[in-house]
């Protein structure tokens, strides 16, 4: 796949593509005091537990606090929480709320607001799903402590509670985290260092933060990740949402933005020889690439359909069209646990790495009675890697014989109709492309595309009890080794099942101006960072 082409003269772009940054009202000291910053997409759901979208995620940890954090080295640290007792052999813990936090309204953040916050995210939550069937009773005490009373230990409590990215357990007024989590809610009273600004929100292309002057951070803890002190060193943020990638890095050349969070590879370049410009890998845990099937309806609800799809990939095709031919941007022969994780491994890896046969897939589809099929592919082109690796996707299922629909959209369109379990004539679909950081997919426990639990799975609801029972079992190891055992017995049995196919692993980096300091590892967030 041809990669896009970028023209020196891009800092003429803005005036080109209609946008502008002008903003003659805003005094030179009042910039001082405003942080600019280009998220890789909208934010289309403002309640964190309603998307697994990463911008959600960030615009969650501006607004939210939780119990807990984990550090880069995902190590849990206090946040909302004083501190926890563990008795009764791991199966009674009791948590300290920290004296002063508010909400956003004024009023004092409770234990009976953070009953009421596990209890909405334990249903979506990979983590949460795995803790409700060992609680036996979650229960306020005091104003400042609560219980989690347990059947049987859950020995990763903090990991799950303190964890950074996909359905983070935020802390929100009870009201709020009374709401049905499968409808979300779309007023903002947040626990965290930042307030969102409701009347300035502008759809598809603004969202703003005030600096919340009553939040009162956590005193311990290494800042890195979601952990440590949560400083507000900015009045005003503006998060710009620009789709065109050459809009967004002329913006950064001219000085007209502060940050720009995901910078596609070709135009890496680009920015490396911009004077006033820093690239920085901030996850050196890479991002996953993904296909995701629909198991609900035909084609892919057979998994000999799905097996036979594996033969046509190569992740290096579709790496390539996301990251260009430098391979230090990318790898390929990814599993389902990305490199860098304890647990990767070569079980049943020939079925992507040994030599590729597109018509040995068209013919095994064929066979399976599926040749000639309809396929709808939800295809969103305002986010240039999502927009890569689909267009890859499209030709390799149009190579095996389906017919394949290009569903293009924008990016909040295709969040809604992935959603949709119907069939693809009904508003449905069959495939899309899912992009996770390699630090979710490091284990089974925050794994979200390898649960296999149906109906309360992730888009796609793939069911299979075999995964599941090997994903309890990793749970309930008693140490390094026999949970390596149990992912090379959940590898061979993936490539069985297929509840995804793995198209690699890319590394990206974030680009923000010379002078910023203070960035936090882990997650692009805009938290802590100062001008220096």
């Amino acid at each position: 796949m041809k990669r896009r082409h970028f023209i020196a003269g891009a800092a003429a772009l803005p005036a080109v593509s209609g946008f502008s940054f002008a903003r003659p009202a805003l005094a030179q000291g009042a910039a001082a005091h405003t942080l600019r910053f280009i998220p890789q997409a909208d934010v289309t759901v403002l309640d964190p537990l309603g998307t697994t979208a990463y911008p959600t995620r960030n615009h969650g940890h501006m607004c939210w606090d939780t119990l807990y954090g984990v550090d880069e080295n995902f190590i849990p640290q206090p946040q909302l929480a004083e501190g926890h007792t563990v008795e009764d052999d791991g199966k009674r813990w009791i948590f300290t709320l920290r004296d002063g936090p508010t909400f956003h309204d004024g009023e004092k953040i409770r234990a009976v607001d953070a009953v009421a916050s596990i209890k909405r995210w334990m249903p979506r939550d990979t983590h949460g799903q795995t803790l409700a069937p060992r609680v036996e009773e979650i229960r306020a005490l005091d104003d400042r402590r609560f219980e989690i009373r347990l059947k049987r230990p859950f020995g990763l409590m903090l990991d799950a509670l303190g964890k950074a990215s996909s359905y983070p357990c935020f802390i929100y007024p009870e009201r709020f985290a009374n709401v049905d989590p499968t409808k979300p809610f779309t007023e903002v009273v947040g626990s965290g260092p930042y307030q969102m600004v409701a009347n300035e929100r502008v759809s598809g292309s603004q969202i703003v933060y005030r600096r919340y002057d009553k939040y009162v951070p956590t005193p311990v803890g290494k800042v890195s990740m979601i952990a440590g002190p949560k400083l507000a060193h900015f009045e005003r943020m503006e998060w710009k949402v620009i789709p065109d990638p050459a809009t967004s890095a002329a913006a950064m050349q001219a000085g007209e933005v502060d940050w720009w969070e995901v910078v596609p590879s070709d135009l890496r370049p680009l920015l490396v020889r911009a004077r006033d410009v820093v690239l920085d890998l901030i996850d050196s845990s890479g991002t996953l690439a993904n296909l995701r099937l629909n198991h609900l309806q035909p084609p892919f609800d057979d998994p000999a359909v799905r097996r036979a799809l594996l033969k046509a990939i190569q992740q290096s095709d579709f790496m390539a069209a996301v990251s260009g031919d430098d391979r230090k941007l990318w790898r390929d022969n990814i599993g389902f646990f990305p490199s860098g994780s304890p647990l990767v491994n070569d079980a049943a890896l020939e079925a992507l790495s040994s030599p590729r046969d597109i018509n040995a897939a068209k013919s095994a589809i064929a066979a399976a009675g599926k040749g000639n099929m309809p396929v709808v592919a939800l295809h969103a082109t305002d986010v240039s890697n999502q927009n890569a690796l689909m267009s890859v996707g499209v030709d390799v299922l149009q190579k095996v014989g389906f017919k394949v629909e290009d569903a293009t959209s924008d990016w909040g369109t295709l969040l809604q109709r992935r959603q949709n379990k119907n069939p693809p004539n009904q508003g449905g679909w069959n495939a899309l492309i899912a992009l996770f950081s390699g630090m979710e997919f490091s284990t089974p426990a925050g794994h979200l595309l390898l649960r296999a639990n149906g109906a309360n799975a992730w888009f796609g609801w793939p069911d299979s009890p075999k995964l599941e029972e090997l994903r309890d079992a990793y749970f309930d190891a008693p140490d390094l080794e026999t949970q390596k055992r149990i992912a090379r017995d959940i590898q061979t049995q993936a490539f069985q099942d297929v509840p995804y196919i793995p198209l690699g692993q890319y590394f990206v980096d974030s680009a923000y101006k010379k002078g910023l300091t203070d960035i936090r590892k882990g997650i692009p967030l805009p938290l802590n960072v100062r001008r220096g």
